[in-house]
């Protein structure tokens, strides 16, 4: 008897639908066809420990299983439960009336119980796309899959729960959740926040600015100033991730095995921070079965180096093409995959090997020249797409022990928000653009007028300063992020000095 499962395929953050055909005909083997990898063709033993474990029969006829379409690659372990049920509907174990409009997908243990699986949000949304009614997952992936409201999504423990429910034996509950409320509970529930920071006000509104406008920061500056502190409370500020946003990021999240058990929606923006040892395989992505990097789990987020200069260089200009993409591709000799890649990314470093560089109070030890030597570590491409140089300097011992109320970062966040809005309101037009910091030259034309005045004044700065070419962009950039958090309209002088600040690294007499 020849009877027709569905399962679904990962490829890239997408999915797509595959059909598991199962006959039990002549013959005493089990054929696997249509490109299973090693995982898929080990399923027949696992499969069969499960059966009779469950006191269930493996038919002793031959069975050929065919997973269409038989030209594409299928990889991992989350077949287990669209083969077996199809094995259960061809030898007549259970009926198969439901299956034609039911996905079906987890990794069966040797008891018969239902393990999780990678990727399941897209999965959904693709069985939704593809008229799908129901979706059978294991328990752990239920919250995950309920997200997409046109498909009746079904929890499953183990093998027996799924033979009740497709006999007519069991009635499961359909799994809801309310994306709206999970928003409600993570706004404005942050561990850290912008109120424990004691002075540092200049680099509270260096990050204020790079908010605002998504810009990318590098923070210089000794050891114990607050660098990472500082970086870390980033997250706070920013505004709410948008519907779409939560969805894009909960995908990317859900293939790469990252959104924990009964989880839902990614609701807060992502922060990572990986550590300095890391590959660049391991930062944008890609392996043998290619999977999301650090740079793509940042997605909508925060991607935080610390100690820049410790990284591999190579690890670190791999970054250079997805900081102006906002992607990442992953190419192979018969595919390619595509992972988005839009992120803020905030740095941090010491000035020096020994971190003492132009400190008020502690010895500078390092050799002549070390302070050139040890930031050539970062290429000048990389700091080119870094909007903002912003030199940390130790917190004064007065403002450590009589401690003021500081701002705190919901305060921060609410003029973030407006100067964002702003911003989506100039690039409405726009699919591609959301914030100042994703100007090309022909939107700064267009949007970073300055007057005759801030003309004399960015001139005598890029002289007086030794400013290199590629500042000028960047500080326009910059002035208009500061313009639109102040509420003008056009770029004022007072918005230009302050941007023009905030090219420490490009002065060519820096460190020397």
């Amino acid at each position: 008897m020849l009877v027709k499962t569905y399962g679904s395929a990962i490829h890239g953050v997408d999915a797509f639908t595959i059909t598991v055909e199962v006959n039990v005909g002549s013959g005493t083997k089990v054929h696997m066809v249509g490109l299973p990898d090693n995982a898929i063709k080990e399923s027949q033993l696992r499969i069969a420990t499960a059966f009779k474990n469950n006191k269930l029969t493996m038919p002793r006829n031959g069975i050929v299983v065919n997973m269409a379409p038989a030209d594409i690659k299928k990889e991992g372990s989350a077949y287990d439960l669209t083969i077996a049920t199809g094995i259960l509907a061809a030898s007549n174990q259970v009926n198969h009336d439901k299956l034609e409009h039911l996905l079906i997908m987890g990794e069966l243990s040797l008891d018969g119980s239902i393990l999780p699986l990678k990727g399941c949000l897209p999965i959904a949304i693709q069985a939704a796309k593809d008229g799908f009614k129901e979706m059978l997952v294991p328990s752990e992936n239920a919250k995950e899959a309920a997200i997409v409201k046109d498909l009746k999504v079904l929890a499953v423990k183990n093998l027996s729960e799924v033979m009740a429910y497709l006999n007519g034996d069991l009635i499961l509950k359909r799994i809801r959740v309310n994306p709206r409320k999970q928003f409600e509970e993570a706004y404005d529930k942050f561990s850290n926040d912008f109120s424990d920071v004691q002075g540092q006000q200049n680099i509270k509104r260096a990050l204020e600015i790079a908010a605002a406008g998504g810009h990318n920061v590098i923070l210089i500056g000794p050891p114990g100033a607050g660098k990472t502190m500082l970086a870390k409370r980033l997250p706070s500020i920013l505004p709410s991730l948008t519907l779409h946003e939560a969805l894009e990021t909960t995908k990317i999240h859900s293939v790469a095995g990252k959104l924990g058990q009964d989880n839902g929606l990614v609701s807060k923006r992502p922060f990572r921070n990986p550590h300095h040892t890391i590959s660049d395989v391991a930062l944008v992505g890609g392996g043998n079965n290619p999977q999301p990097g650090e740079i793509s789990l940042a997605h909508n987020g925060v991607l935080f180096l610390d100690e820049l200069p410790e990284f591999q260089k190579s690890v670190l200009e791999v970054m250079r093409q997805p900081l102006e993409d906002r992607m990442v591709s992953i190419s192979r000799a018969r595919f390619s995959v595509i992972y988005p890649a839009a992120f803020m990314l905030v740095s941090s470093m010491n000035p020096c090997p020994c971190g003492y560089f132009n400190h008020p109070e502690k010895e500078y030890v390092c050799m002549p020249g070390a302070v050139k030597k040890y930031l050539s570590k970062v290429s000048g491409p990389l700091l080119d797409r870094i909007d903002i140089h912003i030199e940390v300097t130790p917190v004064e011992f007065d403002d450590l022990i009589h401690k003021k109320d500081a701002e705190s970062s919901t305060t921060i966040r609410q003029r973030v928000v407006t100067a964002r809005n702003l911003q989506e309101n100039r690039f409405e037009n726009m699919k591609d653009r959301h914030c100042n910091a994703q100007m090309d030259t022909k939107h700064i034309q267009t949007h970073c007028k300055i007057d005759q005045a801030g003309s004399t004044l960015l001139k005598t700065a890029m002289k007086k300063l030794n400013l290199s070419a590629r500042a000028y962009d960047r500080i326009l950039k910059v002035s208009r992020t500061i313009a639109d958090l102040a509420g003008n309209e056009t770029i004022q002088i007072e918005h230009l000095a302050e941007a023009i600040q905030f090219r420490s690294l490009d002065r060519e007499n820096w460190g020397n």
